[in-house]
């Protein structure tokens, strides 16, 4: 048997309780998403209409046939497979996680959390300079032992129906509590989180502050934002307001076109859309393609923030696993069993709260260096015991991704001197 040692704070390294299994997908699954990608039926077109009626048909079949022809998924599973692999059942929820042990004199374990579409495998900027910092023009003392699982019912935890129909995102928060604590043996772990997983990283530092030396997230958003009965609809269903300035009431419309076809699908037909996703890669490719193209911060090029490569090696992992249902449904999930909190105290989220804020997402009408201020004195600024409150000048809705150097540095910053 081999030992994978991790940091016991304060007691020198242990064996790592569980053994790796590498990632594979099989020759089969590869097979047959080939044949499939060679049978695309296309929808016509009146012409090329660029991107506005969606997404672009003659950039997705340059997309596709790459899929088909050019894209080497044995050699994105090697570059995964650098890393170490586990799967482990978490109150009876398959999970799959990977693994960089940290390097330093005293690593702190830290759970890093995706959201959609994302897959664990954005995290992988980040991984190696927060668990190596001294290989990367960091400190050693401020070393992470990372943890990256993917969400459940997503990628490699594999799709979670019928036996775990009501996953959602606070459900989440108490599963990777239990890894933490239960299942790694971590007295006190830290945790960080983009999207969806901002929301499960506030929950944890909501439900279990205790446990957390303190979190760090992507957004900062009410844990209650998916309660009530118009939760698919960004707007609330309000007007617009009137006598905006032009500028203002474009980026308001914008925002609300970017999230409407999203939130409402997943919220409200989440199976209807997964019977079509699930059975043509071309046709997941292009609902998830969209959202990569619309939130992240690429100025008109997609290819300049992903690469073909990049697009496809996130896909595949939503294709091979069969998981873009159970992935999706958990929007709804979000909203059929409603956020409740575990104690009544201010700040809702009381472990100490680092956030990184991005242009791409700036609120219309604020400037990035109006960001933090317009959060703090926002109704959601009060939510959070906020300690390091960043905005940066680009970077889009995958921060990890897109600044990986300003997020590391930023997340480094909110753990100074509480380890």
């Amino acid at each position: 048997m081999t030992h994978h040692t991790t940091p016991s704070r304060g007691t020198g390294p242990r064996p790592f309780p569980l053994e790796p299994t590498p990632i594979h997908v099989p020759d089969e699954v590869l097979a047959d998403l080939r044949r499939r990608l060679e049978s695309v039926r296309w929808p016509d077109v009146a012409a090329d209409d660029g991107w506005s009626y969606g997404v672009n048909r003659a950039y997705l079949r340059e997309l596709v046939d790459h899929w088909r022809t050019g894209f080497d998924w044995r050699a994105a599973e090697a570059r995964i497979n650098a890393y170490e692999h586990y799967r482990v059942e978490v109150e009876g929820v398959p999970v799959h996680f990977m693994r960089r042990p940290g390097v330093g004199p005293d690593p702190v374990p830290l759970i890093l959390t995706h959201g959609w579409p994302w897959t664990f495998w954005h995290w992988s900027k980040v991984v190696d300079p927060l668990a190596d910092p001294g290989a990367h023009g960091g400190d050693p003392a401020e070393a992470f032992d990372v943890i990256v699982p993917s969400f459940p019912g997503f990628g490699f935890s594999g799709p979670l129906l019928p036996d775990h129909p009501d996953m959602n995102f606070w459900k989440v928060a108490d599963l990777w509590h239990t890894l933490m604590t239960r299942i790694l043996g971590h007295d006190r772990y830290a945790a960080a989180g983009c999207d969806v997983g901002a929301l499960v990283t506030g929950q944890l530092g909501h439900k279990y502050a205790d446990a957390l030396y303190a979190i760090h997230i992507g957004s900062g958003q009410k844990l209650s934002m998916f309660n009530g009965d118009r939760a698919w609809d960004l707007s609330g269903g309000r007007p617009i307001p009137e006598g905006l300035p032009a500028d203002v009431h474009a980026r308001l419309v914008a925002l609300e076109r970017r999230f409407a076809v999203h939130l409402a699908a997943h919220v409200l037909g989440p199976s209807t859309l997964a019977y079509g996703l699930s059975d043509s890669p071309a046709g997941m490719l292009a609902w998830i393609l969209e959202r990569w193209v619309t939130w992240s911060d690429n100025g008109g090029d997609i290819e300049s923030v992903f690469t073909k490569d990049d697009l496809l090696t996130h896909a595949t992992i939503y294709w091979a696993t069969n998981t873009i249902g159970t992935s999706i449904r958990t929007y709804a999930n979000n909203n059929r069993h409603p956020w409740t909190p575990s104690h009544d105290r201010w700040p809702v989220v009381e472990a100490p709260t680092g956030i990184t804020f991005v242009a791409h997402e700036n609120p219309p009408g604020v400037r990035t260096d109006q960001r933090v201020r317009h959060f703090v004195e926002s109704e959601r600024g009060a939510w959070y015991n906020h300690v390091n409150l960043t905005a940066h000048d680009h970077g889009g809705h995958f921060i990890p991704w897109e600044i990986p150097d300003e997020w590391v540095d930023d997340l480094r910053r909110t753990f100074r001197g509480r380890r």
